[in-house]
């Protein structure tokens, strides 16, 4: 006897990415709270009388209902959890970025509810605070966390370290190239990131550390900024 379709309902949700699929259809990255990061297919979702088509978008707090297994699950129905925050233009693609980070990083079907509530957490930081970079520095170090690569940072403040891929923060001299001052990485554990010297410091740190989880896979977000600032300086 075959095993009965599973069926969820009213399930916290944010829509990753999507793509087209045949003529009227989508297919959806989703990140779910209780089940991780699931594939669904969304039939009907571009048709031109479609009532999901605006709504399953990226970045809005949703309730998601699916029926099916493994890579197969249909899209049920779907409606919004609250008011979504509107993202300042400027933020869209820091938003990108945290969708790409955990399409990259995290594992289909393992539920992350921890890391959900993180990524929406850092969703509201960007559409409300001044400043994007202490937002996607503590969402980066709790997905690494949450993936079992987290950053060591039983430091001294009056030390400095390295990053070493495999073998993490490693005491050196100051003036070691790359160093870090461990008062600094003290401020990255407290996810206090006020001071400049600390920000910079996180965002160099945790930059090595996602590189080596990515093993070599480059991240869209990163192309197209790298772009931007290229065009800008012309």
């Amino acid at each position: 006897m075959a095993a009965p379709r599973e069926r969820i309902t009213l399930e916290p949700c944010y829509v990753l990415h999507h793509r087209e699929y045949r003529d009227t259809s989508r297919i959806l990255d989703v990140f779910s709270a209780r089940h991780g990061r699931i594939t669904l297919f969304a039939r009907g979702a571009r048709g031109p009388k479609s009532k999901l088509a605006s709504l399953l978008m990226p970045f809005r707090p949703l309730l998601l209902s699916w029926s099916g297994r493994g890579e197969a699950a249909q899209l049920a129905g779907a409606e919004p959890q609250g008011e979504a925050l509107p993202l300042p233009p400027a933020r869209v693609m820091s938003a990108f970025y945290l969708n790409e980070l955990v399409i990259n990083l995290t594992t289909r079907h393992d539920p992350q509810p921890q890391l959900f509530e993180d990524y929406a957490r850092a969703l509201r930081r960007l559409a409300l605070e001044s400043r994007p970079e202490p937002a996607l520095r503590v969402f980066e170090k709790r997905l690494l966390e949450s993936i079992g690569y987290g950053l060591e940072l039983d430091v001294q403040p009056g030390d400095y370290y390295q990053y070493r891929p495999s073998q993490g923060l490693m005491q050196v001299r100051e003036d070691a190239p790359g160093a870090y001052s461990g008062r600094n990485l003290l401020q990255l554990r407290e996810e206090s990131l006020d001071d400049a010297l600390a920000l910079d410091a996180a965002r160099r740190v945790l930059r090595q550390a996602i590189d080596h989880c990515l093993e070599g896979r480059e991240l869209r977000t990163r192309t197209v900024a790298r772009s931007m600032v290229r065009r800008g300086n012309a």
